[in-house]
């Protein structure tokens, strides 16, 4: 049985909301206190108020619902995003479903640092969503926070950095570190590559190696399309060579040079970003970072402006597969 609600009322019949402190607004858990609900059904009866809960909150974790596959769970995103985004290089697909993903392959004794979903690039996600489909026996939590709530935490003085200079993000695509440029773009054909480029408003070179360096210009801080409110969105973390851990900033710069780096980001006016700065940010992330420990079944959508994730080191068999809305182009963003 579905129950369609009016997306005013505060909670629709048949499940109950919660957070995890009264202080603490993300992300809103939605239960279900009825039996004989289906997800996807649900999904697709209450969307409007689902919407208007993720720009409020940011994210909506399902909890102890029926979702028994990873095919249930794309059914489930898909009720509310209308259409999933199906071309993504930098994941592995998952075989249950034609649109979604197995989560990054990293490994487990290393951190995935904070990011909103390809925030680099001229085009991303609008809205994640992440299923549970075997927890870590410890550790492995996907981490989020408020983008909205990084500018309260984060220094004045970087933040106006951010804005006013905004962001070169720097990919060199090489055999052996991260998917290569042919992998990512589902081709062998260059001109293709140098198309989709043209077409994402990328700029791109072919190096002598054979390898590919995109580089794409970017704000550091944007507004959100629909409420207007500016957020901290980037993907700095994942692309500083700071944030890597110290072993692997050796071997790296040993391999390469500077220029060379499978991925580096600069200030939009090609300056470094100061270590001393990316110091500050990840203490000033960890002061607004949300847990919540994965539960069988589990189910979290984000808006992917509002919220960024990560994930924490874990011990034993961990699953979780991704599901991406449509995307949105930065040019679409307000001034």
């Amino acid at each position: 049985m579905t129950l369609a609600i009016d997306p005013t009322t505060s909670t629709p019949a048949g499940v109950r909301t919660y957070t995890t402190a009264p202080d603490q607004p993300l992300p809103l858990i939605v239960e279900p206190t009825q039996p004989g609900l289906v997800l996807a059904e649900w999904n697709l009866a209450n969307r409007a108020w689902i919407e208007a809960k993720l720009l409020h909150h940011g994210a909506i974790l399902f909890r102890n619902w029926d979702l028994p596959s990873p095919a249930d769970f794309e059914r489930a995103a898909k009720a509310v995003y209308g259409e999933l985004f199906a071309d993504y290089g930098d994941l592995p697909r998952n075989a249950a479903g034609e649109k979604i993903y197995e989560s990054t392959p990293y490994p487990p004794d290393q951190m995935i640092l904070y990011h909103n979903e390809s925030a680099h690039l001229p085009s991303f996600p609008k809205r994640m969503a992440f299923h549970c489909v075997t927890p870590a026996k410890v550790g492995g939590c996907t981490p989020v926070f408020d983008t909205r709530k990084a500018l309260t935490v984060i220094d004045p003085a970087v933040v106006e950095a951010f804005r006013t200079k905004g962001l070169m993000y720097v990919r060199n695509f090489s055999k052996g570190v991260d998917p290569t440029w042919e992998e990512f773009f589902h081709t062998t054909d260059k001109a293709k590559v140098e198309q989709a480029c043209r077409d994402a408003g990328s700029d791109f070179e072919w190096k002598a190696d054979g390898g590919l360096r995109v580089i794409n210009r970017t704000r550091g801080t944007a507004k959100h399309p629909d409420t207007k409110e500016e957020m901290f969105f980037n993907q700095v973390q994942i692309h500083h060579i700071y944030c890597v851990d110290e072993d692997t900033r050796e071997g790296l710069r040993a391999l390469f040079d500077e220029q060379d780096l499978p991925r580096n980001v600069y200030y939009g006016d090609g300056t470094p970003i100061p270590d001393e700065v990316m110091q500050h940010l990840g203490e000033a992330f960890e002061k607004i970072a949300v847990r919540f420990k994965w539960q069988k079944g589990d189910m979290i959508m984000c808006d992917n402006l509002l919220v960024t994730h990560a994930r924490d080191t874990f011990e034993g068999p961990r699953q979780i597969v991704v599901a991406m809305g449509p995307l949105l182009s930065a040019s679409d963003l307000p001034a």
